[in-house]
């Protein structure tokens, strides 16, 4: 886990130092303010926390971004999140979170950094239904306060154009390739609505036709479990399953795990495409047994790598 460095930064529990282990369905989260209300942001996805720098404004920026800050020799875009979410934000905000998401280095600006949660991804309920919630992807409910997990990945690639054409561009193929895709039967576990719609229309577009959609890991399984019941092998029910990392209710590592314990699940693929990708994470998803890892958002790998999986060529 990436080292967060802040003097305005203190772990609930002095154990942000140390590797959470795998599919244990635990995680961590930045605890940050904007207003009068507290969010949050996987500590996997967060390089660092400083204090407020200078700005250098850019023209014809992305109305998020505020400009460009240099953070050791590197220019690093800086989002204006209060601006993002549409929300009120403090007149003198004192933090940047800098992160590494889908391979981009980007900071955010917030009022302020509190501290750090380590939590259960069961004591994170799926975002409800009102208003702005495409910019939520959970809430956490705690004794004395509801803190929000923002979808991160939607703003970044309302920014970065670049990434929502890799998440619909896929290589081109003959319609016999096409006419075997129809025939298989996909599960995907994704917590963000823009990434699953976008996902899951891909998919339609590139021949898979039947795929069937969850907004977190808990759902999936259960869905996949209800397979179990079904009259014919399990590969005839499902044929892969898609899983992001980072969800409500169960974790992708979670899911691995129970699918690889699974007598009747153990052997269906399941590949991991999340933003999370780095070496730590390939290590843990290397050791509870996932088919494949590929990092968001190149979904025309995530395509082609199902092809040899699934049809062996």
């Amino acid at each position: 886990m990436q080292k967060i460095e802040a003097a305005a930064l203190d772990s609930s529990d002095n154990n942000k130092g140390i590797l959470l282990e795998s599919g244990t369905n635990e995680f961590e989260i930045v605890e940050f303010d904007i207003g009068e209300v507290h969010y949050g942001i996987n500590v996997a996805k967060v390089r660092e926390v400083i204090t407020k720098v200078p700005v250098t404004a850019m023209p014809s920026a992305h109305p998020y971004v505020d400009g460009l800050f240099t953070l050791r020799g590197k220019a690093i875009p800086l989002v204006n999140l209060s601006r993002a979410i549409k929300a009120k934000g403090s007149d003198d905000p004192k933090n940047i979170i800098v992160t590494e998401i889908n391979n981009y280095t980007i900071g955010f600006l917030v009022d302020n950094v509190s501290r750090i949660h380590r939590i259960s991804w069961e004591n994170m309920e799926p975002a409800p239904e009102v208003g702005n919630e495409a910019m939520v992807v959970g809430v956490i409910k705690m004794p004395d306060k509801i803190v929000l997990l923002l979808d991160f990945e939607r703003i970044i690639a309302e920014i970065n154009t670049e990434i929502n054409q890799k998440l619909s561009t896929v290589d081109k193929v003959t319609a016999p390739i096409e006419a075997r895709r129809r025939t298989k039967h996909i599960v995907v576990a994704e917590d963000s609505r823009m990434l699953r719609d976008l996902l899951v229309e891909t998919l339609h577009n590139s021949g898979y036709e039947f795929v069937r959609d969850f907004n977190n890991g808990k759902s999936a399984y259960d869905y996949l479990i209800s397979l179990k019941d079904a009259n014919g092998p399990i590969e005839e029910q499902v044929t892969a399953i898609i899983s992001d990392i980072e969800m409500p209710q169960m974790d992708g590592h979670r899911l691995l795990k129970l699918v690889r314990e699974d007598k009747v699940l153990a052997n269906v693929p399941l590949i991991l495409f999340s933003s999370l990708i780095n070496e730590e994470m390939r290590q843990k998803g290397d050791r509870l047994g996932a088919t494949a890892q590929i990092s968001k958002p190149e979904i025309g790998q995530l395509i082609n790598i199902m092809d040899r999986i699934i049809f062996k060529d």
